[in-house]
């Protein structure tokens, strides 16, 4: 019998991403994947007009059956423990795209990231910035050069009224996984541009 996919599912501050990314999580919890919810700082605490922090970390426990990992200390052993065979970073915002670029290891996230990727086992990232084709761009180029990371196929999502926001089409994520841990990108890498 095969042992279920474990996966370290992390999620950053892009809370308006966070209604998209959560079927995800459930669907891959439907196909038997065994899912450990990492959260940022901003992910665990900060309440917005999209959501309070406790509904979030309720749905995601009630989802996963796992209490969120929510501290630097607490997300360090993932590496040397050999915690998951994939980690995901769903929404992915231009800040972590940012420190990881820069191997600024300051977040639960970028500390479950740089922990994850001493095994050289693979990272997804699911990019959600409004800066994505500016202060985002160079960022964004590095990680595509560096070995371990892939990338949900992601498209601007409202080329006329942000025309410099990228967002990972979510509905991907699962393929994306099954590429990465095959150590393909899912291709092509840039989808044709939203509406607005």
């Amino acid at each position: 019998m095969n042992s279920p996919l474990r996966i370290g599912f992390a999620l950053t501050g892009s809370f308006c991403t966070f209604a998209r990314v959560l079927p995800v999580i459930q669907t891959l919890a439907a196909r038997g994947c065994e899912i450990t919810p990492i959260l940022s700082f901003h992910a665990a605490a900060l309440d917005t007009r999209f959501g309070e922090a406790a509904m979030w970390r309720a749905q995601l426990n009630e989802l996963t059956g796992h209490e969120p990992i929510d501290t630097v200390t607490a997300a360090e052993p993932i590496g040397p423990k050999k915690m998951f065979d994939i980690l995901v970073v769903a929404p992915c915002t231009g800040n972590t795209l940012a420190k990881l670029a820069h191997s600024i290891i300051d977040t639960p996230v970028t500390m479950a990231v740089k922990s994850h990727l001493r095994g050289e086992k693979p990272v997804v990232l699911a990019v959600s910035t409004n800066d994505g084709l500016s202060g985002s761009a160079a960022n964004l180029g590095m990680l595509l050069n560096r070995r371990n990371y892939y990338f949900v196929p992601l498209r601007q999502d409202a080329p006329i009224a942000k025309p410099r926001s990228l967002v990972a089409d979510m509905d991907r994520l699962p393929e994306t996984i099954g590429a990465a841990l095959e150590g393909r990108q899912l291709q092509p890498i840039l989808l044709a541009p939203g509406k607005g």
